[in-house]
């Protein structure tokens, strides 16, 4: 309980406001979404065209077709993207997440395109098969999102990594030419074209400020194209062939067959995929500082889900997010969901106009590549800072990462060296991000889960030990006397040490005040050091239960475990802006109250002076001491507690 602590607010401060909604669910002006929303679109468009190229290319469609295909798949993008960032019911994790069609479907795709002849039949044989794999993934994502608790930061971290880490050499593939086995490719014009597109980029972050700065990509897409067009390396043939009216019809090259080989390998894919989109999602909100718990991986992998159905019926292909675009909220720190939607506005303007397309589909790949370079980079970067949360001073730890790197980058070093394998196993293991994916998971089950449960069968939430009496209390050697009381202060050793010597106590009050004494007569930096030592209400510590079993059985009992997503995130905000302002964690005693008067507690605290901070956290401490001392102590009823002075 609160209770007795109560603080008087200045006359000149006002009482704290309730904090904006969050930059996620802000809408910008129509200009800024725009201009936004055209720089994730150039982002997104290159891979979003590769698909359909290469699945129509083994088919051997004929131009018109493949055409019809890209703007098809385009549109359908469009939809998948405002599914996902918009969202309904249970439908869209609305974060700013860019949906484009995987690239893990592309060999399997043409595998069942090809084993019925390719052409429209393979085609349709494809669309049926992603009908249903897309239905699988619907029903399967609130069951897929219950393993969101094996992704621990070591896991998360690593997967993240391992992303950006794979999708560099598809940048330098950009940036040498787009097809290595072009005579062209890695020329000294296509270098020079990528190296000057990536140095106007970073010169823009270097030296712009404010809204410039977050659109260096964009200037940097357009400059590198300029130039490109001055030096005549841009073809421009497609664009005026190119209609200016599309029209998407819903299977539009006739109704799909549904064989049950192409389906049970889709189904693989679509596995494969729901574990990538995890990763992404959880590094989407890691980036916009928006928690991501199974709800919003459910809500993420069941608009793949429709999506890919979707895609099936408009003549597209499965779906997933894509990391290029989430390197892209990182460098430019615009968070909205809603500037990712106009971008999912524009790619169906491009898929309905033709001619749109083909625009954006004439920027130079060298281009796209020097931009890739330091998008995908940005990818790792959000990797990298998470692993900084996991352990990597346990060995254990750095095992799991350095196996689950290895794996990745083995397909990337050698695209052939699976090609042995059954076709089945290559889907799983030539792709790297999923053989990093599945080496953290398991590696972390292996050397961390099973462990934690062989070595510590009593979990963080088991009770405290047994009570001891106030005779034993007094007979106990100084050394186990501080290692049972140390405990009921974090980090507070030093308080049991001067308590111990004011032994014999005749009763538990005598006890707790000789706690107590310890901890106001200290002087104020160590008493600072000492609130210093307690750790947020909120945050990666209490996530991944890696608390002290006192302070997690506190947050606990109040809820803190299982707050909501936007209270969670509430809860941060609140802990953030109370240490840039006092220096200090917001040290609040919750158990015996409930989740909403922690928040409503928090939020009238930050409105304090330092001063009053100060000794309000200090009678928390105390607080908390006197809870977790009644676990300790056998309090016989003769010697029930007296009111504390401390």
């Amino acid at each position: 309980m609160f209770g007795n602590t109560r603080t008087t607010k200045q006359p000149s401060e006002s009482p704290p406001r309730k904090s904006a909604k969050h930059p996620v669910d802000e809408v910008l002006p129509v200009p800024k979404l725009a201009v936004y929303g055209l720089q994730h679109v150039l982002t997104f468009y290159a891979g979003a065209a590769i698909v359909p190229l290469l699945v129509a290319g083994a088919l051997g469609l004929e131009g018109a077709q493949l055409a019809f295909l890209i703007n098809a798949n385009l549109f359908t993008c469009g939809i998948a993207t405002l599914i996902q960032t918009i969202g309904f019911w249970k439908i869209g994790v609305r974060l700013p997440v860019v949906q484009g069609t995987t690239f893990v479907a592309v060999g399997p795709m043409i595998a069942i395109g090809l084993s019925k002849g390719g052409g429209v039949p393979g085609l349709l044989e494809i669309y049926g098969a992603v009908i249903i794999s897309g239905v699988f993934a619907f029903v399967i994502a609130p069951f897929f999102a219950k393993l969101v608790r094996f992704f621990p930061p070591i896991v998360t971290g690593t997967v993240i990594t391992s992303i950006g880490i794979v999708l560099l050499p598809v940048a330098a593939l950009e940036a040498g030419g787009g097809n290595a086995d072009d005579p062209e490719f890695g020329s000294l014009p296509n270098l020079a074209l990528a190296a000057i597109t990536l140095l106007l980029i970073l010169l823009m972050y270097r030296f712009f400020r404010g809204f410039a700065a977050t659109i260096a990509v964009l200037l940097g897409l357009m400059a590198g194209t300029g130039i490109a067009v001055a030096l005549g390396r841009v073809e421009f043939g497609g664009i005026a062939e190119a209609s200016w009216v599309g029209v998407i019809t819903p299977f539009h090259f006739g109704l799909p067959t549904f064989g049950l080989a192409a389906i049970t390998s889709m189904l693989i894919v679509m596995l494969i995929t729901a574990v990538e989109m995890t990763g992404d999602t959880l590094a989407v909100g890691e980036i916009v500082r928006k928690k991501v718990g199974p709800d919003g991986i459910a809500r993420a992998i069941r608009s793949g889900g429709l999506s890919t159905t979707i895609g099936g019926v408009l003549n597209s292909f499965p779906y997933t997010s894509y990391s290029a675009n989430a390197g892209l909220v990182r460098l430019t720190g615009v968070r909205s969901r809603f500037v990712v939607a106009a971008a999912g506005v524009m790619m169906l303007v491009i898929g309905l106009v033709p001619k749109t397309g083909a625009v954006v589909a004439a920027i130079p790949h060298p281009v796209l590549g020097g931009a890739g370079l330091v998008l995908f980079g940005a990818v790792g970067v959000v990797g990298i800072q998470i692993l900084r949360r996991a352990e990597l001073t346990d060995h254990r730890n750095v095992v799991i990462l350095a196996t689950s790197l290895g794996f990745a980058l083995i397909p990337v070093a050698f695209p052939n060296f699976y090609a042995l394998l059954p076709a089945g196993a290559q889907m799983v293991f030539a792709s790297g991000i999923t053989m990093a994916a599945l080496s953290a998971i398991i590696l972390n089950l292996v050397f961390n889960e099973f462990r934690r449960k062989q070595a510590d069968p009593i979990d963080a939430l088991a009770p405290p030990p047994s009570k001891v009496t106030l005779e034993q209390v007094n007979a106990m050697p100084d050394a186990e006397f501080v290692e049972r009381f140390a405990t009921v202060f974090q980090g507070g050793a030093w308080i049991a040490e001067r308590a111990a010597q004011k032994r014999p106590f005749d009763a538990v009050y005598s006890l707790r005040h000789a706690l107590h004494s310890a901890l106001f007569d200290a002087t104020v930096d160590k008493q600072l050091q000492l609130i210093r030592s307690y750790q947020d209400l909120a945050g990666p510590a209490l996530d991944e239960k890696l608390l002290g079993p006192e302070s997690l059985r506190d947050r606990c009992a109040a809820g803190l475990d299982k707050l909501e997503s936007d209270e969670d995130e509430r809860l941060r905000e609140i802990n953030a802006a109370y240490r840039e302002k006092f220096g200090f964690p917001l040290v609040i005693c919750v158990r015996g109250s409930t989740k909403e008067a922690v928040l409503a507690t928090a939020e009238s605290r930050l409105g304090n002076s330092p001063a009053q901070e100060t000794a309000t956290a200090l009678v928390e401490i105390a607080k908390i001491a006197n809870q977790r001392l009644a676990e300790l102590v056998d309090e016989p009823a003769v010697n029930a507690e007296q009111p504390a002075n401390a």
